[in-house]
């Protein structure tokens, strides 16, 4: 491999990566806070709003991500063509990228509310007991009170799928995005190197650690919580 193909390639590769990265941090970006809505949702005392929320995180969770990231591509596209077809004139763009930040968000916004409500539920009733002789009203006993405790309880949890997504940020480019692991693909076939692909594990490995790295760190500030 020449020196001007290597540049070339470690350029591409770069490109590539800061593709993962951007679909990594606006995935968390968006399906942390949604992941709360929806485990409110999940533990609603309305029977009918935690049904349907139960069944809507049954067909996320039990359903590959790379056919959810499929069915949000291409299906709002075949949804506004048989609207054309029924007479309806409606203009419509898609965008890949988009499409991949919403089916990446939704999936892990039904784990990471999993998560949540695992660590709300096991809260002993004592602790809202205690808020409620304080005076405190439901929102501020979420917030100030049991919050706190919840995000010291689901760390561990919630690390381990923060790096799953680091790797099914790779998935992405089953609808054409060209992120890092769909680059060092194509870099291997026009090289006829193994070197990418090896570039590619390098970085997903960095990545990994680092953000195994933050979770330690943060578990441990908030070990004050025993």
């Amino acid at each position: 491999m020449t020196l001007e193909r290597y540049i070339k390639m470690l350029y591409s590769m770069m490109l590539g990566s800061l593709t993962s990265l951007e679909v990594f941090f606006l995935t968390l970006l968006f399906s942390i806070p949604l992941a709360l809505v929806i485990a409110l949702g999940r533990m609603s005392k309305n029977k009918i709003l935690s049904k349907i929320v139960n069944i809507f995180l049954l067909i996320i969770r039990g359903t590959p991500l790379m056919l959810q990231l499929l069915v949000v591509y291409f299906g709002p596209g075949l949804f506004v063509r048989w609207l054309n077809n029924m007479g309806y004139q409606i203009p419509f763009l898609w965008n890949r990228f988009a499409a991949a930040i919403i089916a990446l968000s939704i999936n892990y916004a039904c784990y990471f509310a999993e998560i949540y409500r695992g660590g709300v539920e096991s809260i002993p009733q004592g602790q809202y007991d205690a808020a409620k002789v304080l005076g405190y009203s439901q929102i501020q006993t979420f917030f100030k009170i049991i919050l706190p405790q919840v995000v010291k309880r689901i760390i561990p949890a919630m690390g381990n799928e923060v790096i799953t997504l680091v790797k099914d940020t790779a998935l992405v480019s089953v609808i054409g995005v060209a992120e890092l692991l769909m680059v060092a693909k194509e870099r291997q076939g026009a090289l006829f190197s193994f070197t990418p692909l090896l570039i590619a594990g390098l970085f997903y490995f960095v990545m990994n650690w680092f953000v195994s790295f933050c979770f330690s760190k943060l578990e441990k500030k908030l070990s004050y919580y025993k």
